[in-house]
């Protein structure tokens, strides 16, 4: 209870305290876990785009957060350092699409193609798995692609 009464006090002090009371009102919550596992493993379910870590081992803590757009660790590092000051980018995933999505980066903007070469005697030992495969997808111009080099 102390927690929401602190947050409604700070919250009647900021400029724009009508749009931050509205968004608290429809997506706010506070969350006890009973267990600081059970805390990351519903702040990775939430995959917030922003994630403040304050916490005694807060380091340990980050190595077990798998999904969050932005990471701040300890008191000193809030989320405006990242805005402002850090230099990280700020096109984060949001709504919980840091599950699948990282934040935007230089990766993005640059055209990559996978580059394969196998010789014979590397593609010897595993050609017939690769038919097999092919052939379980009915993909029969695969596997003769494949198999057709050691006839």
């Amino acid at each position: 209870m102390k927690v929401s009464e602190e947050v409604d006090l700070f919250v009647a002090q900021l400029s724009r305290k009508d749009i931050i009371r509205k968004s608290l009102d429809n997506y706010g919550y506070i969350m006890i876990a009973d267990t600081l596992e059970e805390a990351i493993d519903v702040t990775n379910e939430i995959a917030s785009e922003h994630l403040e870590i304050m916490t005694k081992d807060a380091f340990m803590v980050m190595t077990k957060i798998k999904n969050a757009g932005a990471i701040f660790i300890g008191e000193y590092s809030s989320e405006p350092l990242g805005d402002y000051m850090a230099g990280p980018n700020h096109i984060l995933p949001t709504n919980g699409t840091a599950k699948f999505f990282s934040p935007l980066g230089v990766d993005d903007f640059i055209k990559k193609s996978s580059i394969i070469s196998y010789s014979r005697e590397a593609l010897e030992p595993i050609y017939k798995d690769i038919v097999t495969f092919a052939n379980s997808e009915y993909l029969t111009a695969h596997a003769n692609s494949i198999s057709v080099r050691f006839e």
